[in-house]
């Protein structure tokens, strides 16, 4: 007996736990205070509307990120200590303005090893050009000697020996010759490996401090002062364009509907409304990961919005019947939906479920099949989705 009772009691309780859930009791902030359910009467409402029944597109929605149309990616081209950080985000800068310094004093040291070492080179090369001069003169005293001899000895004047000594003194100081000038060329080919090396140290030392690349605006800065800077780590973005653009994915089913000069709708979420944008690019080459498509649509300027916003990319793909009614006209009381509807010469609530708002209407996607008259009360307190 006990038993039954716990048993009816559970019943009862589940029993009153779904009315009050259908009553919308555990949902306070859907139920509108004052709100009341209409029912059957033949008392014409204050205002009576047909059931639209209109065209509407079919829409895809590609996830996509607003990005600056044109942006620099700042790197350092050296590796070295960050010692200052000049700018911040949302900073508008110039073309050649200081952006970031790095620690200059390793550079700077090898910038005069590399003086240093053009110093050497060209004293090497004078000493060379002094050892020309010398095994010239070598040369030409041993080139005289060795036609005089050859002339005696055609003569009978010297002898044989006389005229080989003084031929081998010729060759000899020939060979010297050309040894000093060999010296010489590779002296003059130090000079100009060391003109390179103070001429990459210098450079190295330009890039000791970034300079901005164009006239733009700090969009984000990844680095601060003591941070190690190295080629291929981005320090900070510059948006170099005024003009902003979104790039959506769009899967290969639908690429072919997106032309470039197409005008398509962009849903910003943060802004909470469409903006128009055109195609500019669609990249001819799909991820293979992810089968999409990137497509980038240029936008106009438009306050509130920035870079890394996020929006969808509406396309447009077929068209369907839809079925509009004012907002105000559909009643909600818990989870349920109403639209007072005349049957004859009475007006009763008809249950319909909604789906988007087109300006102050509000698709109906189930409940009417479209030209019903719809009654709205102006004492009727409702106002249907927001």
């Amino acid at each position: 007996m006990n038993k039954k009772c716990i048993l009816v009691a559970i019943l009862g309780a589940a029993v009153a736990l779904l009315v009050l859930w259908i009553s919308g009791f555990f949902s306070p902030e859907i139920i509108e205070q004052g709100r009341v359910v209409p029912t059957r009467t033949s008392v014409e409402p204050d205002v009576k509307i047909s059931a639209e029944v209109v065209s509407t597109p079919v829409m895809y929605e590609a996830i996509g990120t607003v990005r600056p149309e044109t942006e620099a990616a700042i790197e350092s081209q050296v590796t070295a200590k960050v010692m200052q950080v000049l700018v911040h985000s949302g900073l508008k800068v110039h073309k050649g303005d200081k952006l970031i310094v790095l620690d200059s004093r390793g550079l700077r040291a090898r910038l005069e090893s590399a003086r240093q070492g053009l110093k050497s080179a060209e004293a090497a090369k004078r000493q060379a050009a002094e050892a020309i001069n010398a095994a010239q003169a070598v040369s030409d005293s041993a080139t005289s000697t060795w036609k005089r001899m050859k002339t005696l000895f055609n003569n009978k004047v010297a002898t044989k020996d006389e005229l080989e000594r003084a031929e081998a003194e010729y060759l000899k100081s020939g060979a010297g010759l050309a040894q000093a000038q060999d010296g010489y060329d590779a002296a003059s080919a130090k000079v100009k490996q060391a003109l390179k090396s103070v001429e990459e140290a210098e450079i190295s030392l330009g890039y000791s401090i970034i300079t901005a690349p164009a006239d733009g605006e700090v969009a984000s800065r990844t680095v601060e002062k003591g941070d190690l800077a190295f080629p291929g780590k981005t320090l900070m973005l510059i948006q170099t364009g005024g003009s902003l653009r979104l790039e959506a994915l769009v899967r290969e089913g639908v690429i072919g509907r997106v032309k470039i000069g197409q005008e398509l709708d962009i849903d910003i979420q943060a802004l909470g409304e469409l903006v128009r944008g055109v195609v500019e690019e669609v990249v001819p080459s799909a991820d293979p990961m992810t089968r999409t498509f990137l497509v980038k649509v240029g936008l106009k300027a438009i306050p509130g919005l920035y870079p890394g916003m996020f929006g969808r990319l509406l396309i447009p793909l077929s068209e369907k019947s839809t079925v509009l009614v004012p907002q105000k006209s559909v009643s909600r009381v818990g989870q349920l939906e109403t639209v007072l509807v005349k049957t004859g010469k009475i007006w009763e609530p008809v249950y319909v479920r909604t789906g988007k708002t087109y300006g102050d209407k509000i698709e109906i996607l189930s409940g009417l099949a479209g030209n019903e008259t719809v009654g709205i009360n102006a004492s009727y307190i409702g106002g249907g989705k927001k």
